[in-house]
C-alpha cells in the first residue's frame, strides 16, 4: 500500500468520523463525556492500568456507537414495513451501546470515586 493510498484511507475514515459526529447526537454526547474523562485522567493521579482501562472503555463505547449508527442506516433501507426485524435490530444495537455505556460509567466511578472522596475529605 502506497503512502498516497494510506493517506486516502485516513481521509475517508476522518470523513466517516466527522459524519457520525455531525449527524448522531448520541455520539456527540459520548464524545463530550470522553473529553471530560480525559481531563479527569490528566487531573487525577491515576495508575497506568487505570488509564489504560479508561481509554479502552472510551474507545469501546465510541466504536459501538459508530457501529450502531451503521446498523441503523443499513436497516433503514429495508424499512420496518418490509421486515419486522428492523425495529428489533435497532433496539438490540442501542442495547449494546447502553450496556457498554453503563459498564464504562461503573468503571469510571470505581476509578475516580476514591480520588474525588479524597478531595472532599481534605
Amino acid at each position: 500500500m502506497g503512502i498516497k493510498r494510506l493517506g486516502q484511507s485516513f481521509k475517508f475514515a476522518g470523513k466517516g468520523l466527522w459524519l457520525t459526529f455531525r449527524e448522531e447526537q448520541s455520539f456527540r454526547i459520548q464524545a463530550l463525556a470522553a473529553i471530560v474523562i480525559i481531563i479527569f485522567m490528566i487531573v487525577f493521579p491515576l495508575g497506568a492500568i487505570e488509564r489504560l482501562l479508561l481509554v479502552a472503555v472510551i474507545v469501546a463505547v465510541l466504536v459501538l456507537e459508530i457501529i450502531n449508527s451503521i446498523f441503523e442506516r443499513i436497516v433503514d433501507v429495508y424499512k420496518p414495513r418490509l421486515n419486522p426485524y428492523v425495529k428489533d435490530i435497532k433496539d438490540m444495537m442501542a442495547a449494546a451501546v447502553l450496556v457498554a455505556s453503563i459498564g464504562a460509567v461503573v468503571i469510571g466511578i470505581m476509578i475516580f470515586y476514591p480520588h474525588v472522596l479524597n478531595i472532599w475529605i481534605k
